[in-house]
């Protein structure tokens, strides 16, 4: 694994990491709630998207 595959995740592996379905992970992009990039065709998340969003929604429970 590279330095760059560890930073940016395909959509599954997030969606894995965060444990949540194909459709919900489209409506948080699409609403702005966690941030991607598209290389190409393909649609990334970056590591940092995702430890925000995670930390987003821990602020929220407390």
């Amino acid at each position: 694994m590279t330095t760059a595959e560890a930073r940016l995740h395909k959509l599954p592996a997030a969606q894995e990491r965060l444990g949540i379905g194909r459709s919900k992970i489209f409506e948080l992009i699409a609403s702005g709630e966690l941030r991607s990039v598209k290389i190409g065709r393909t649609r990334l998340v970056p590591e940092s998207a995702l430890t925000e969003f995670i930390a987003k929604l821990e602020n929220s429970a407390a």
